[in-house]
């Protein structure tokens, strides 16, 4: 075989990939100059959602905006799907079905950034009671950047194929919302999703960066209560009582035992007992004390088991100090609780090749699990079992992270009354990394 033949068939093996690669570039630079055009009109609505938030199962201004500005898009539109949840449809040919969740709701937090465009009036709880909002873990910036990646996808139909799901989540904060939009016929009323996505602004990571976890993301969150029975009396007769505070307090104590005595070392979990209530004066024994705890895990059967451990404990040690049968504490836990986030492995690493494209493996990274919770698990644990996927964009200047590095001084966090996103970078990695895994899954065959 001659040169000249050898080159002509190497031009022939390679071209396909050259092209696609050229393509696949300058989608990558017109996504860039798209957002670029929309953000000033973005970062408008961010600062608007920042300085007018709205508390869980309340957020009906938020989600009218998102509504009308979704339908000028072209979505199919549908409002009030668990409570003030919004649902938008685009179909556009045949393929495969992708929901990207944000959320919407904002928490009970009187905010202390000093950002121009900080939140200052009381809002109305559920309870129709004054309360302060504040946008304290970054549900502006994700209804922002669902809007963004909204306008990006629509102004780039013809590079993708199928159905495309955009939800605007209420009461995540709760931990109410998710449970609430499935039991309304998320996947009843709507086409069923080959995929659910969704990112969360994060604190911690500088702006505009993302960081991925396959497999468990964020805790299971198990609310107990324990009310912790005695026979109260005089304080001076303490032998004539059985003291719930003297008891409560042992069971305290016994309840650290759970994660270091009773799971395999290297098991994670949490158990914290948060408040302790009881009496009312010096000189009398109560006849009871309520104790409040939050557990963390990442498996079911570790939170199953801890569960059971604070049942045993509490009963057994109740019984050793010589409480009635009748009197035994009471364990209760909340009805609605957070289940474990567990990314699908296989999405999450598809997804990190695409972001490596998009955003360069230098602000790609492999992140931990983290112990809060979030609600976004509920759509992969629905009888679908739909894969799902959430990742992190960072929210804080680099300069600031570096500092804090070098100091030892202590970031504001999510849920911080100090916490204020660096809006530009975070929004613009935000969006594009929403708009990039979805035109790959959505991609034309």
């Amino acid at each position: 075989m001659n040169l000249h033949r050898l080159l002509i068939l190497s031009c022939l093996v390679f071209a396909p990939s050259i092209f696609a690669s050229a393509a696949d570039a300058a989608l990558r630079d017109a996504v860039a100059k798209k957002i670029a055009t929309e953000y000033p009109s973005l970062e408008a609505i961010y600062k608007d959602l920042h300085a007018n938030p709205e508390l869980s199962f309340l957020e009906t201004r938020t989600a009218a905006l998102v509504a009308q500005e979704l339908r000028s898009l072209g979505f199919e539109v549908t409002e009030k799907v668990g409570n003030t949840g919004v649902v938008a449809v685009l179909k556009n040919g045949p393929g495969k079905t992708v929901l990207i969740r944000e959320d919407m709701d904002a928490l009970p937090l009187l905010e202390k950034t000093g950002v121009p465009y900080a939140s200052t009036a009381p809002v109305k709880d559920l309870a129709g009671k004054d309360s302060p909002a504040m946008h304290a873990c970054a549900h502006d910036s994700h209804i922002t950047s669902l809007l963004g990646t909204a306008r990006v996808l629509t102004s780039f139909r013809d590079r993708w194929s199928g159905t495309l799901i955009l939800i605007a989540q209420p009461a995540e904060e709760i931990g109410a919302g998710a449970l609430a939009m499935l039991t309304d016929g998320l996947f009843t009323r709507f086409p069923v999703p080959d995929y659910v996505i969704g990112m969360h602004v994060w604190a911690g990571l500088p702006a505009g960066t993302v960081a991925y976890v396959p497999g468990p993301v964020t805790a299971n969150v198990d609310s107990i209560d324990i009310l912790v029975r005695g026979v109260g009396g005089h304080g001076s007769r303490p032998h004539t009582t059985k003291d719930p505070v003297v008891l409560a307090s042992e069971i305290v104590l016994a309840l650290q035992t759970i994660v270091s005595r009773e799971l395999e070392p290297g098991t994670p979990a949490v158990v914290t007992v948060g408040t302790f209530h009881g009496g009312t004066k010096r000189n009398i024994i109560s006849d009871e004390v309520k104790l409040e705890l939050t557990l963390r895990s990442y498996d079911d059967a570790v939170a199953a088991h801890l569960i059971a451990s604070i049942k045993r404990i509490a009963e057994n040690l109740a019984r050793a100090a010589g409480v009635p049968a009748d009197r035994l504490p009471l364990v209760t836990a909340a009805e609605t609780n957070t289940p474990v986030c567990s990314n699908n492995p296989a999405l999450t690493q598809r997804l990190v090749g695409v972001w490596n494209d998009w955003l360069g493996e230098a602000n790609v990274a492999l992140g931990k699990p983290l112990t809060v919770g979030e609600d976004f698990a509920r759509y992969g644990r629905t009888t679908h079992r739909v894969p799902i996927c959430l990742w992190l964009v960072g929210a804080t200047a680099p300069a600031e992270i570096a500092a804090a590095h070098r100091t030892g001084a202590v970031l504001a966090s999510n849920h911080s009354p100090l916490f204020a996103p660096v809006p530009e970078p975070t929004l613009k990695g935000a969006i594009t990394s929403l708009s990039a895994a979805a035109l790959d899954l959505l991609a034309k065959k």
